[in-house]
This record gives structure tokens, C-alpha cells and sequence, in this order.
């Protein structure tokens, strides 16, 4: 990864595009084109269309090498899943945060690592508990405040 990206907005199609890239490191667009018109149903104009916006949002490099152009990620994906749920979280109430991490954990399936890291963290967690979390949304955008009345 060369720039740091900042947050960045990655479209939903974008995202189908970066997790090629991801998967292969440096991938060409052929590769892409071959992964996406398979999966997605997608033209090669419109995955051409999707690389280079990412290259234009500075997500992806592009080089030239002979006729090929090699696309590489500038933000690695574990940092841009935590910069997407952070934007989800940033979504809800303090309050609901426990609750949709536990609908995530629920409906998911998870390794035995999994389980013992997440064990590992809430244990870790525990020292810095607090009795309730706090509402962070202004007067009537949730129903946190129905309740203090």
C-alpha cells in the first residue's frame, strides 16, 4: 500500500472490485473483468468504468506494464471493513451498539478462533465497562429520550 487513503466512499460495486484486488495483490483488469463478468453479470465497459474510479478516488494504483495494466490496492481491506462498520456504528444509537454486535455474532457463521478472540476481547472489555452506555443522538432522532421524560 503506497498512499494512505482517506475515508473514502466505496460504492457497493466498488467494493466487488477492491475484494478482487485484495484477493490477488497486484491483479490486471482482465483478471478483474474475468472474476466480475461471472459473478456480477457485469459488461467489461462497466468494470473498466468501476477501476477507474477507484483509481480517480485514489483507492487502487494503476501501472502500465506492456499492454497490461496492473491495479494494486492503496488501503488494505481490514482498514476500510473497520472504516465500513465504523460508519455503521456512527449510524445508530450508543445504546444499540451491543445489540446489533450480537444480532452480527448470531447470525453469522464463526471459527473456534473466532469464538476465543471474541472471548479474549469482551474479557479485555469488561475492565472498562460502564453500568449503561450513553444515548448519543440529538433529542428526537431515537427513542432514548421518550424514556427520560
Amino acid at each position: 500500500m503506497s498512499t494512505p487513503v482517506a475515508s473514502t466512499h466505496i460504492t457497493d460495486a466498488e467494493w466487488e472490485v477492491m475484494r478482487v484486488v485484495w484477493a490477488n495483490d497486484r491483479v490486471t483488469s482482465k483478471k478483474v473483468i474475468s472474476v466480475l463478468k461471472e459473478k456480477m453479470d457485469w459488461t467489461q465497459s462497466t468494470i473498466k468504468t468501476i477501476l477507474g474510479r477507484l483509481v480517480e478516488k485514489g483507492v487502487l494504483n494503476t501501472e502500465q506494464e506492456g499492454r497490461k495494466f496492473i491495479y494494486t490496492a492503496n488501503i488494505e481491506e481490514k482498514e476500510a471493513v473497520r472504516e465500513y462498520a465504523e460508519d455503521i456504528f456512527n449510524r445508530i444509537c450508543n445504546k444499540k451498539v451491543g445489540n446489533v454486535i450480537g444480532n452480527i455474532i448470531e447470525d453469522h457463521v464463526l471459527s473456534f478462533d473466532d469464538i476465543d478472540r471474541l472471548e479474549k476481547i469482551l474479557e479485555m472489555k469488561k475492565s472498562f465497562a460502564v453500568e449503561e452506555v450513553d444515548c448519543n443522538c440529538p433529542e428526537g432522532q431515537c427513542e432514548c429520550h421518550l424514556h427520560h421524560h
